[in-house]
């Protein structure tokens, strides 16, 4: 995961973030996030952050804009894993073969771990919806003049007999769709994420009005306005 960093689409139906190659380079419609761990995926891919982000981001006609300077610098992060405090950029692997930020406060290690071990369970649950196994063939991309290996990530291609088929799975009409196993695994993400931010009572039926407010307290709190 080290070759990989966060993006999202700026204009989009679903905020969904994904992991995509560094050889990628971002248009003016993608936006990229220098991180490579599991943590703030999590974070930054659940219904908190959605719901901050539907508040403060812009919209193009009836589609929600994701404009970074006030849906992601102004997000309140949990305490110990804000940008800041992960800034270093280095990760370290759980148990469950996650990666969290390294160096974290003693106290942030444990709701980093549940956080990303929940995320990772969620990417490793939709990648293969997207590129079916036995659907689906891997070639490598160009080699560049000079080199003997490709600097790119490999290529998923369909297989000719599932072509058609193979073109109608998208992230969109999966959350489109959104099938139960792709709700539990959010449901689990969102529980993990609310837990770091200490929110014991948090369960899906808590309104957006509630997890704005409480989130706004907390941004409020840390520029040292009155909430």
């Amino acid at each position: 995961m080290a070759l990989h960093a966060l993006g999202c689409r700026e204009v989009a139906k679903h905020r969904i973030f994904t992991w995509m190659h560094v050889s990628v380079l971002p248009g003016h419609v993608l936006i990229a996030f220098a991180r490579c761990d599991d943590t703030t995926f999590g974070i930054l891919q659940r219904r908190l952050h959605v719901l901050w982000w539907l508040r403060l981001g812009t919209a193009l006609d009836d589609r929600p804009w994701y404009t970074p300077t006030t849906s992601f610098d102004t997000y309140p992060f949990p305490y110990g894993l804000t940008p800041a405090a992960t800034a270093s950029k280095q990760v370290q692997p759980t148990t469950k073969g996650a990666l969290i930020p390294a160096g974290l406060a003693p106290g942030a290690v444990a709701n980093a771990t549940a956080v990303a071990d929940a995320a990772k369970r969620l990417y490793d649950l939709r990648e293969p919806w997207l590129n079916l196994p036995e659907w689906t063939e891997w070639t490598p991309d160009i080699v560049p003049l000079g080199r003997t290996i490709s600097l790119y990530a490999q290529r998923a291609t369909a297989r000719p007999e599932t072509k058609d088929e193979a073109a109608k799975r998208t992230l969109t009409k999966l959350y489109n769709d959104l099938p139960p196993w792709l709700q539990s695994a959010h449901q689990q993400l969102d529980k993990a994420v609310a837990e770091a931010y200490g929110w014991t009572d948090y369960t899906p039926a808590m309104t957006a009005i509630e997890v704005r407010t409480r989130l706004l307290k907390l941004n409020l709190s840390r520029v040292g306005v009155p909430a």
